[in-house]
């Protein structure tokens, strides 16, 4: 029975996806080995390394749904590592010893390896339509907001004004680097391995090279400049890039969190019958894909530590490091696919209250606009000296609850300076957003480039 969220027939679905869930799966992993054998056969056979006949009867024989699985587990528990079981079960499928011809000059490790970079290809990419959809989200709450005016937070008090396209509009820039990110690691992630024993490809001798380009370009892979069984920096780099990309995931999460405390009131996460409640209290609406994100993104970053461990292999062929990957692969995948899906329902279908986060604006009788009151008195004034007057001027107003406009043209000082108008230009806060609009612009003008 399945034992872990993972694969529960309950939470699997909210922890991961189906997609993701079916790239790590067995019946993948072992078709991409057999891919890996076709690929081989095929690229030797052009060469004349071995027989045409032989290349066309292991390329039919590579179809994963024709591999006894359950012979598979035994003997893959009996040796240790599940290549030489699939490739014993290929050799007895083909017809007489024809069979024999295939692994030619391979060696487990490179067709695991391999079959892992065809894994994190396929992955990558449906990582990569998850990220675009949340940028093409995020894009449009900035563009519909641009002007919104909201409180900016600081040590979670309330700042400056800001507004809530140029909120959406930070996050949208974060994403925009994770697909420039993407880009750019596939050309170093998405190179192949093959080999040999120790990785000099001794056993084909002169060719070894011209079979190596010619299965990499089979599988549509990168061939490598040297081998590296023992040098883990590519899957390390894959590792890596997840953590980034949930770490923002993780960040729209607790802000999702905060904005929804019934104090704050300002966005909401998509609602539905029954989402979010409570089982004794009726009134409750909890954040529900926020937590998970939470959760996973947490977890992803621990995955991502252990792949910076599994670096560290010992000479041409390592003893235990490597086996880390075969357990943390799968897992920060499908826990960075599930957090982006979560992340993409959010901001999908994102409910936001403009009208709320003004009445949060006004909650402090003006406070939020201390700094724009000093800073428009500061040439005047001079800026310390103002300063030190609008603090007290802010401390009667946290006393009497009065607003700030009104202390303000009471103090003497203040009133030889400016008047009501003046004052409530000043305390406006949609006077106050500095350059917010021209950034969201900028991030979203951003968005044409190619990666």
């Amino acid at each position: 029975m399945p034992s872990t969220y993972l694969d529960s027939a309950v939470f699997r679905d909210i922890f991961t996806t189906p997609a993701m869930r079916a790239v790590w799966s067995d019946e993948n992993r072992v078709q991409k080995y057999l891919d890996f054998e076709a690929a081989l056969a095929r690229a030797q056979a052009k060469l004349g390394i071995i027989p045409k006949n032989a290349a066309t009867e292991i390329v039919r024989n590579c179809k994963a749904d024709k591999f006894d699985f359950a012979l598979l587990k035994e003997k893959t528990e009996r040796i240790g590592y599940p290549v030489l079981p699939v490739v014993q079960q290929l050799v007895a499928l083909c017809k007489g010893k024809l069979g024999e011809w295939s692994h030619w000059g391979a060696t487990t490790q490179d067709i695991t390896d391999t079959a892992t970079i065809l894994q994190i290809r396929e992955a990558l990419d449906l990582i990569g339509a998850e990220i675009d959809g949340i940028a093409e989200a995020l894009a449009k709450l900035a563009r519909k907001y641009r002007n919104t005016p909201m409180a900016g937070r600081s040590n979670l008090q309330q700042a400056v004004p800001i507004t809530f396209g140029y909120k959406m509009a930070t996050l949208l820039g974060a994403f925009e680097r994770h697909r420039e990110r993407l880009a750019q690691l596939r050309r170093r992630v998405l190179v192949g391995e093959f080999g040999g024993a120790a990785g000099t490809l001794s056993s084909l001798g002169k060719d070894g090279l011209k079979v190596q380009a010619g299965l990499m370009k089979e599988l549509g892979l990168g061939q490598p400049d040297i081998s590296w069984h023992t040098v883990r920096d590519r899957i390390a780099e894959v590792g890596c890039f997840l953590g980034l990309v949930t770490g923002t995931c993780g960040k729209i999460a607790f802000d999702v969190k905060l904005l929804m405390q019934t104090e704050v009131e300002e966005v909401q996460e998509p609602f539905h019958q029954g989402r979010g409640s409570s089982s004794t209290m009726p009134q409750k609406r909890n954040p529900i894909s926020s937590v998970y994100i939470t959760a996973q993104v947490a977890i992803v970053k621990q995955l991502a530590a252990a792949l910076l461990e599994a670096q560290v292999e010992d000479h041409e062929r390592a003893t235990g490091p490597w086996e880390i990957e075969w357990i943390v692969l799968p897992e920060i995948f499908m826990l960075t696919a599930g957090a982006l899906a979560q992340t993409r329902f959010v901001v999908e279908g994102m409910q936001v209250n403009a009208k709320k986060m003004r009445d949060n604006l006004d909650m402090t009788n003006g406070l939020i606009m201390s700094e724009a009151v000093m800073m428009g008195l500061g040439d005047r004034m001079g800026r310390n000296y103002a300063h030190d007057v609008v603090y007290d001027v802010c401390r009667e107003v946290v006393k009497t609850g009065r607003p700030l406009v009104d202390l303000l043209l009471e103090n003497k000082e203040i009133a030889q300076y400016a008047d009501r108008r003046t004052l409530e230009t000043l305390t406006d806060p949609a006077n106050y957003l500095g350059v917010a609009g021209e950034m969201v612009d900028r991030v979203l003008k951003g968005r044409k480039r190619k990666y």
